[in-house]
């Protein structure tokens, strides 16, 4: 059975936010509490870090563009080295910033690609395995987190850490817009993608695709075929903190929901896109934590900046799920208004699973 939503606007003490400088300190209570509990802290930004250019070179095929290799390296008190790549376009910056955290994947065809650069925004990739290995034994020991050492954070929680540290080095270059950074992942993607936009208020736009559980969908309400705590817990416990395992079988019991992680990035914008054919990915209960989310938008004036996308099909991260993320973004970072609707209920027969408001 599925269980009401809890109030995000609720403070532990039991008072209720009534101000915008309130949600402030409410904000800090939630992120305090579902980053330790639910992905087992986050890891310190490192004492020092340095950005090293290995290779630059047009890229004829996309036009105008040049495309630059760089290593990330921190340390020593986190000893990480990665890779980070960028399409450029021609013409006067400074640019928009895409950055995309699954170069893991084949997700970013040369359709994507060219979308994202003939918008005038820079690309930015890197593979977030090389920060946190994506494998149950040994969890976080790419350096992050050596195996012995305490806190054990989980893999999401070193993959939002990377997602940091790539903004870290785009923050530093001429070419960047350090104001219009989005990120964006797909499925476990997605899921690190949110945590890293609720803990960095410099990230100005988040993109989630087929996320799920741990990421957009809703613990508490399950659509048909959906995956819960106990599916994931079973299948990925690296993916999270050691002390989620008490929740399973117990999902009701969580002290929030995925709500409250999308509401920690408000007032930036947040688009989450999702497939009705991926009941795995709940887009039933992905649709309910958007609408409360969409309470705590509302309640800081910015209505217009949450947006969720549907379409037919199943869980891939296509061409179509990138056209509405850029055409979300340019609707959020230029002004220009969007052909599609970026609030369109696909379930217009379910409850709600809520029955509180955001004050006033």
């Amino acid at each position: 059975m599925n269980a009401d939503l809890p109030d995000p606007f609720l403070f532990e003490n039991g008072s209720r936010v009534r101000t915008a400088a309130e949600w402030g300190c409410r904000a800090k209570e939630i992120c305090d509490l579902i980053v330790d509990l639910e992905y087992g802290g986050l890891p310190p930004a490192p004492s020092a870090m340095r950005c090293e250019l290995l290779h630059t070179a047009p890229v004829e095929r996309f036009g105008d563009v040049r495309y630059l290799s760089c290593r990330v390296v921190t340390g020593p008190d986190r000893p990480v080295s990665f890779l980070l790549n960028l399409h450029v376009p021609g013409g006067r910056g400074p640019f928009a910033v895409v950055l995309n955290g699954d170069a893991c994947w084949r997700h970013v065809t040369d359709e994507a690609v060219a979308d994202v650069l003939c918008r005038g925004n820079i690309l930015a990739q890197f593979n977030r395995v090389e920060i946190a290995a994506d494998v149950r034994e040994g969890e976080c020991t790419n350096g992050m987190c050596p195996a012995g050492t305490e806190p054990a954070y989980g893999a999401l929680a070193a993959w939002a850490w990377g997602y940091h540290r790539c903004v870290d080095v785009l923050d530093g270059m001429n070419f960047v817009d350090g104001s219009r950074i989005a990120i964006v992942g797909h499925s476990r993607g997605g899921k690190a993608a949110l945590l890293a936009g609720a803990t960095d208020q410099r990230i100005a736009l988040v993109c989630a695709n087929g996320s799920g559980c741990g990421g957009a969908g809703s613990h508490r309400w399950q659509g048909a075929g959906s995956e819960r705590l106990a599916d994931i817990i079973g299948a990925f416990p690296h993916w999270f903190g050691p002390r989620l395992r008490e929740y399973v079988n117990r999902d009701s019991e969580l002290p929030f929901d995925q709500h409250f992680l999308k509401a920690l990035i408000a007032p930036r914008a947040l688009l989450t896109t999702e497939a009705l054919g991926d009941l795995w990915a709940n887009p039933a209960g992905t649709w309910q934590t958007h609408l409360a989310a969409r309470e705590v938008y509302q309640f800081l004036g910015a209505g217009e900046r949450i947006g969720i996308w549907y379409r037919e099909g199943g869980h891939v991260h296509n061409a179509a799920d990138w056209r509405a993320f850029l055409d979300f973004l340019d609707w959020q970072f230029r002004g220009m208004a969007p052909e599609c609707r970026f609030d369109t209920n696909p379930f217009p027969d379910l409850p709600k699973a809520f029955t509180w408001s955001a004050p006033g």
